[in-house]
């Protein structure tokens, strides 16, 4: 008898090897630093917010990596490319050490692909513009504004749970109930251990009516079939095409699962939450975490 959260008895689950990453948005709550830089080329201390979602991807056994872009976004794919310029320079004045901080990561030729969201149409209709690039192929979303700093990356924990059960995921985590119409929310059926079975789910609902607190976050495992739902997904909350209304709308065709991921997430798309990343990150690296350390504790000395 097949278990809950088991895939079903001669499933074959083929490995996520693709990753696309939404980064068409404005970033408006962010002007004016945003006016002529994405918002993804912040930098949480001294990498922008895209390379971390790059990094957890990477670390994640990811291969080839999307990118589904805007208008005046070219500095992302320059960030992913050889600055010659720059490195000859660097070269030259035998700085080593930076040089390999902008060389030694950047990933191997064809790995990365870049494709444009002509509209603002929503997170749905940025991930459906990815279609050719995916094909016929389970594959990750990350959101580069929700960073989660933990051991073992995010995205790599769902995606070592898919390989468990198959369907859809998202990384899910448990929010106050008066921020429940801030976010997808689970309707759930079955819980066992930090995996959730969900029976629905509602975009950002009354949190009067919310059916739980367990809210998604940017990270998701997909299976490839979304595509078809996409094409002809209808605007929903917002005006926009909702990505978790296609994954609603599949349920009963293929499983949907919550994940309770390890971690702390930080939303980069607000300005206190961009804060906090840059303080959390620093406290995370030794290099940074005493002078850190000193600093809060005199910050935090002057405040009345």
């Amino acid at each position: 008898m097949q278990k809950p959260h088991e895939k079903p008895q001669g499933m074959t689950i083929k490995k996520v090897r693709k990753a696309v990453f939404p980064v068409g948005g404005l970033g408006t709550r962010f002007l004016p630093a945003t006016k002529s830089m994405p918002k993804e080329m912040l930098p949480v201390v001294d990498k922008p917010i895209i390379h971390y979602a790059f990094e957890e991807a990477k670390e994640a056994g990811i291969e080839q990596f999307i990118f589904v872009t805007g208008r005046n976004k070219s500095a992302i794919a320059d960030h992913f490319d050889y600055s010659y310029e720059l490195q000859h320079n660097l070269t030259n004045r035998n700085k080593d050490a930076e040089l390999a901080l902008v060389r030694d990561w950047l990933p191997p030729a064809g790995s990365i692909a870049i494709t444009r969201q002509r509209e603002a149409l929503g997170l749905g209709h940025a991930v459906w513009c990815a279609r050719n690039f995916v094909g016929d192929e389970p594959f990750a979303v990350i959101l580069a504004d929700d960073m989660v700093l933990s051991k073992k990356p995010c995205i790599g924990q769902l995606i070592e749970q898919y390989n468990k059960t198959g369907g859809n995921m998202a990384a899910v985590m448990d929010v106050p109930r008066e921020k429940t119409k801030s976010y997808g929310i689970l309707d759930i059926e079955r819980t066992e251990g930090k995996l959730v079975t969900a029976r629905g789910l509602v975009e950002k609902p009354d949190p009067k009516n919310a059916p739980s607190t367990l809210s998604i976050i940017g990270r998701y495992v997909l299976d490839p079939g979304i595509f078809n739902v996409l094409e002809n997904q209808k605007k929903g909350s917002g005006g926009e095409i909702q990505l978790t209304d296609a994954m609603n709308s599949m349920i009963g065709k293929q499983p949907f699962y919550g994940y309770r991921f390890d971690g702390i997430r930080y939303d980069c798309g607000h300005k206190a939450g961009y804060i906090e990343a840059n303080i959390a990150y620093a406290l995370d690296r030794p290099d940074m975490k005493e002078e850190m350390q000193a600093l809060l504790k005199q910050y935090g000395a002057n405040i009345k």
